[in-house]
């Protein structure tokens, strides 16, 4: 789904009173997402929220949409949850000057402290809703270009969290686990796999992240220092554990093909260890499972 479909949608429900929001993903743009028309009556200020899973609309601080329906605003805001202080909010290095919704609104009903990035003017055309700004219409990729640019605004306000482990979520887990691979590349000295596995170097140039194979990329291939063997090591995304087993195995099975390397081993990096992880590794020694800690500190599951 485009982010002009997703707030045509959102704005055409929000008008016809339609409190359903089965239709809407519950993930956007690689984070999870939120949508509300009301709770038992249609909303004043109807929303859509973007977070991470250490947070929710309640709980947090989070990109979002807010529908002014009085004032025919949608404001894209450095959102700020009304109902529970988080511990943690919005950088001041990243708001910076912003103005907080009641300096542009008069009065509003809802969120008055959250910080505007940016505001369109929702009109009727020919064409269904749309979204202008000093009674221009705005480009699709205008908008889609100012909801990037907030979600890497939240991305950096992360990052600094992360480093904090008195924070949410630096007492949490990672947000995205691609956050995560990047991670372990750019520390790999200071990680337990550094201690016995090196990345691999193709003409002087890094290949280990994403290696690409002829059955898809691989989060990171490695080498044992002593041995010499492959050691494919593959993050648990939003898969099952069984699904993220067999994964390992099918790029296990190319290395050892392709690489003539019948003792390649396999790692999981996963934030947690499921009873589904539990009885597949049993039945495969070669693969081991690494959970993961915001500090960053890798240790081995023993099964």
């Amino acid at each position: 789904m485009k982010t002009i479909e997703l707030l045509s949608n959102f704005l055409l429900d929000a008008e016809s009173g339609n409190l359903k929001t089965a239709q809407y993903p519950k993930e956007f743009k690689n984070l999870l997402m939120k949508v509300s028309f009301g709770m038992g009556g249609v909303a004043r200020v109807p929303w859509i929220s973007f977070f991470t899973p250490e947070m929710s609309t309640s709980n947090g601080y989070y990109p979002v949409y807010l529908f002014y329906k009085e004032e025919r605003k949608l404001v894209l805001s450095f959102g700020v949850s009304e109902t529970n202080d988080f511990g943690k909010g919005w950088d001041d290095n990243i708001i910076g000057e912003s103005q907080k919704i009641n300096e542009l609104i008069d009065s509003p009903p809802r969120y008055g402290d959250s910080w505007v990035f940016k505001v369109y003017d929702v009109e009727h055309g020919i064409s269904g809703i749309q979204l202008s700004h000093d009674g221009e219409q705005l480009e699709e990729t205008l908008i889609d270009g100012h909801l990037n640019q907030i979600l890497e605004l939240f991305s950096k306000n992360l990052d600094k969290s992360l480093t904090n482990v008195d924070s949410p979520i630096g007492a949490g887990l990672f947000y995205m686990e691609k956050q995560l691979e990047d991670f372990i590349i750019r520390n790999w000295d200071k990680t337990d796999f550094g201690q016995s596995l090196e990345l691999i170097y193709e003409e002087g140039d890094p290949v280990s992240q994403q290696y690409r194979t002829a059955i898809g990329p691989i989060d990171i291939l490695a080498r044992d220092k002593s041995t010499g063997d492959y050691v494919v090591i593959e993050l648990k995304r939003n898969q099952t554990s069984d699904d993220t087993v067999g994964q390992v195995m099918r790029y296990m099975g190319w290395v050892a093909e392709n690489f003539n390397n019948p003792s390649v081993r396999g790692i999981i990096v996963a934030g947690k260890y499921d009873n589904k992880l539990h009885y597949a590794q049993q039945m495969m020694p070669s693969i081991e499972v690494f959970l993961y800690e915001v500090d960053f500190k890798l240790r081995g599951h023993l099964a």
